[in-house]
């Protein structure tokens, strides 16, 4: 498979043909041509005059199979970013230095006879933040390591690092009472998981915010962000609706998409690679 190494990685779905679905950069256009005896490759970038360069490296080829390697795009940094199995897009980076480090997909079985694609999502970290958590604790170990450390997912989900979890409906037949229901079930498993039984009153104050009135059709957004001080706002369709300030609901929400059992598990391993390559993005 190729891998595309921009500023951050993301997975991608095995496919049999070449096309890539990580990265969507509209306006750039990469074409590989490759021989019967060995690779050749022509790449041509008309995004921007000031980043004209491609550069390139294919691997060792094997005789009757495609040479996958890696490329890179020179000083160029993609508008925005496509969860592949749903195809909607992420903005690559969200108010001053939060950037996307992961996207997923949110999927629930209907009367256990099938999957449905609920909601497709990003996560976003505040680069300064990470890098400070980062530099102060782990500042010693490779990349390699510290993507691997439970510490250290446990240090992203307390700590007061700036976060925002982007949803965007898939589902057209979704309704505000079901997104309130299904949080209701799953962040309320967290807070005990995190917090003891006794939460009743804060996991009422967080579902609360969905009320009724809200319409959300196929590609509105929720915005699930934890500003400073470990408050909890909620946005829909990019309109502010509350927020609760609390360090076990924070967590027990990151917990879903990030946790050691999230709901999409390249989305964690996209999130705590590219969190762990911030110590060394100068």
């Amino acid at each position: 498979m190729v891998s595309f190494r921009f500023p951050f990685s993301f997975s991608q779905p095995p496919r049999a043909t070449s096309s890539f679905s990580g990265f969507s950069i509209s306006a750039v256009a990469v074409s590989v041509t490759v021989g019967a005896a060995a690779a050749g490759a022509a790449i041509a970038a008309s995004r921007n005059p000031n980043h004209p360069i491609v550069e390139w490296a294919l691997s060792s080829h094997r005789s009757s199979l495609l040479p996958w390697g890696s490329i890179t795009l020179a000083d160029s940094t993609p508008e925005s970013v496509v969860e592949p199995k749903t195809g909607f897009s992420f903005p690559a980076s969200i108010g001053d230095s939060r950037r996307l480090l992961g996207v997923g997909l949110r999927k629930k079985s209907l009367l256990g006879l099938k999957n449905i694609d609920v909601y497709a999502f990003g996560v976003y970290a505040d680069c300064d933040d990470v890098k400070k958590l980062v530099g102060d604790k782990y500042a010693n170990l490779p990349a390699s390591e510290i993507r691997g450390n439970k510490a250290f997912m446990d240090d992203l989900m307390e700590s007061d690092i700036k976060m925002t979890i982007r949803l965007q409906i898939v589902y057209g037949k979704l309704n505000i009472r079901s997104v309130r229901n299904a949080f209701q079930e799953s962040v309320g498993n967290r807070l005990k998981k995190f917090g003891g039984s006794d939460n009743n009153e804060l996991l009422q104050s967080f579902t609360s915010l969905f009320k009724d009135e809200y319409k959300i059709p196929r590609n509105s957004t929720i915005d699930l962000t934890k500003e400073p001080g470990h408050v909890l706002c909620v946005a829909i369709e990019g309109n502010h609706v509350g927020s609760v300030q609390s360090q076990l609901l924070c967590r027990s929400i990151l917990d879903l998409y990030i946790g050691e059992e999230p709901f999409d598990k390249n989305a964690r391993e996209d999130f705590l690679d590219n969190a762990a390559s911030l110590a060394f993005d100068n």
